[in-house]
């Protein structure tokens, strides 16, 4: 598959990591990104709505709240390989223990979430949508994005991120695998300034970072060809 696509603005946040400048220094010199770092003040979102949110929502809500205040949007798409699974956890928890389930745990514990939450928080009638697609959640993301802009969509936000991870799953999960809260934004256009074909590659292993910040680690720094590894595919990107 062949597609071809146009960054107008960005944000992202991470544990330690949510200005601008300070995702530059980190591009430019990768470190690993710890969960013990705090996540920065929340700016965009009320705090009644954020203590309603789980922690990858929460930053969800938080950057495409910034988007839509500085770009003009006609479509969003929110994109999360695990979703509500700290709440779902939660869920199945208190049914295991013969408890009662929390209300707003099970209101909340759908995929489209934190879209939903975005549309009400920033009062904006927009069309948006929600997908997970595994290890390539964000590459496929970017496909859903190439047909909205092919549907008549001048300008499409893509939100892609996770939560904390629960503890229980992590003897389960690839000693590889990030468990913090992140989420990164990106406003797109059509344009043949960033191109990307996808050839099969066999399965791969647990990337050590999502594909979107690993997108965002290449963007920032300019690389005119990297690639981007999928569960069966490899993504390989040009910046013209």
């Amino acid at each position: 598959m062949r597609f071809a696509l146009k960054i107008i603005d960005w944000q992202a946040r991470a544990p330690g990591l949510s200005e601008a400048s300070q995702w530059r220094q980190w591009a430019q010199m990768p470190h690993e990104i710890l969960p013990s770092a705090p996540q920065s003040k929340l700016t965009e979102l009320s705090m009644m709505t954020a203590r309603r949110l789980n922690s990858g929502s929460r930053l969800a809500v938080e950057c495409g709240l910034a988007m839509l205040r500085r770009q003009q949007v006609d479509a969003v798409l929110y994109t999360s390989r695990h979703g509500e699974l700290e709440r779902n956890y939660r869920i199945l928890q208190a049914l295991a223990t013969q408890q009662a389930v929390s209300p707003t745990d099970f209101a909340m514990s759908v995929h489209n979430s934190a879209a939903g939450h975005l549309t009400i928080a920033a009062q904006k009638d927009v069309a948006v949508s929600s997908l997970s697609a595994g290890i390539d959640t964000f590459q496929q993301g970017l496909c859903e994005v190439v047909c909205l802009l092919q549907a008549g969509y001048q300008r499409v936000l893509m939100v892609d991120f996770d939560g904390l991870l629960p503890e229980f799953y992590h003897p389960y999960l690839p000693k590889q695998m990030p468990t913090w809260a992140y989420a990164v934004a990106l406003v797109f256009e059509a344009d043949e300034i960033l191109q990307c074909e996808s050839k099969p590659e066999g399965q791969s292993e647990e990337p050590p970072l999502p594909q979107s910040l690993q997108f965002l680690q290449h963007y920032l720094n300019g690389t005119s060809t990297f690639t981007i590894t999928g569960e069966r595919l490899k993504w390989y990107w040009s910046h013209a």
